[in-house]
């Protein structure tokens, strides 16, 4: 943690990036308005929004790819816009299609990358060893990257990313067109990477989300809808509804007199689904608990149900198309 202070006055405590206000606009429409957020060190941030919202601006943006038409964007305390070398030595990017050089060897491609980041020449060799360790892909480094499946050409692409060892790395689409397997040797790549760095991950795939990430980013149509942790994300949308599970069918329109009950779904095999007032759900299970025993229902399993990810960022995206 660091304080920086802007030549205009602006003071402010971060972890490893801050993303000050920004707006752009092509022409005279604006594609992103207003963006402010932070992202903790060593943490994995999903960077979420349906297509067309302006995610991939925002990483190009936080990059340095692109300039911004107001704002500012710091890494590790440098300014991306006046200080952009040295806010780019902390930046590994790997692109939705990696940049790769398919006639290359994989050494050949990470020395060049290497060299790109202006490691110096006698580094290079311990930091190419360093990320084939971790992506897994030394014994394929004298190997034409174009003889490589699919899986083995991203984790070349996320070396590329890292081979200058930088403090944030940025993933778009990491998963894209992998098969299951492949999927779940990537996503354990990432959380190895948030370890020792930053990560940031744009993706669609909400389940890629729940499985690596600690905090979210959402954007919908260049607004930013939602900024915070992996369980405040889940607990955005409140939650309406108990399942419990009996020993036997009861008499539903008992069931519906418990008090704050708005409507109860029979689900079978003495399971139900009860709906109530949001308001009161901080004390409903309990309650209900001594409801079933008062009745001798014999209560076997109750949960308070939460909004699964599909409903919250559905939820999150109508608010925004509302406004």
């Amino acid at each position: 943690m660091f304080w920086i202070t802007d030549q205009e006055g602006l003071n402010m405590k971060e972890d490893i990036v801050i993303v000050d206000h920004i707006s752009h606009k092509y022409s005279d429409i604006y594609v992103l308005q207003d963006i402010d957020f932070k992202i903790p060190s060593n943490c994995i941030m999903g960077l979420l929004g349906s297509n067309g919202a302006g995610k991939s601006t925002t990483m190009n943006i936080i990059c340095g790819v692109l300039k911004q038409t107001a704002g500012n964007v710091y890494i590790g305390g440098e300014n991306v816009l006046k200080n952009p070398i040295s806010a780019k030595k902390l930046i590994g990017f790997l692109p939705q299609k990696a940049p790769l050089y398919m006639d290359m060897t994989v050494n050949e491609y990470l020395t060049y990358c290497a060299e790109l980041h202006l490691v110096a020449k006698k580094e290079i060799p311990k930091a190419i060893e360093r990320v084939e360790a971790i992506c897994s892909i030394g014994h394929y480094r004298h190997k034409v990257i174009k003889q490589l499946s699919g899986g083995y050409q991203q984790r070349v692409g996320i070396a590329q990313a890292i081979v200058h060892n930088p403090r944030f790395v940025v993933l778009d689409e990491p998963t894209n067109g992998l098969d299951p397997n492949q999927i779940l040797d990537v996503r354990k790549l990432i959380k190895s990477l948030a370890e020792e760095a930053t990560v940031l991950v744009s993706t669609h795939i909400l389940s890629e989300v729940e499985a690596i990430c600690s905090d979210i980013v959402m954007i919908e149509h260049g607004h930013l809808v939602f900024s915070g942790t992996m369980r405040q994300f889940n607990d955005s949308v409140a939650r309406d509804s108990v399942w419990v599970r009996l020993a036997h069918e009861v008499d539903i329109r008992e069931l519906s007199a418990f008090p704050g009950c708005q409507r109860v779904q029979i689900l079978g095999n003495g399971e139900y689904r009860i709906h109530f007032d949001v308001r009161l759900l901080s004390k409903v299970t309990e309650d209900l608990i001594v409801f079933c025993q008062s009745k001798e229902w014999h209560l076997q399993e109750i949960v308070l149900e939460k909004c699964s990810l599909n409903d919250v960022f559905a939820y999150l995206s109508s608010q925004k198309n509302k406004a």
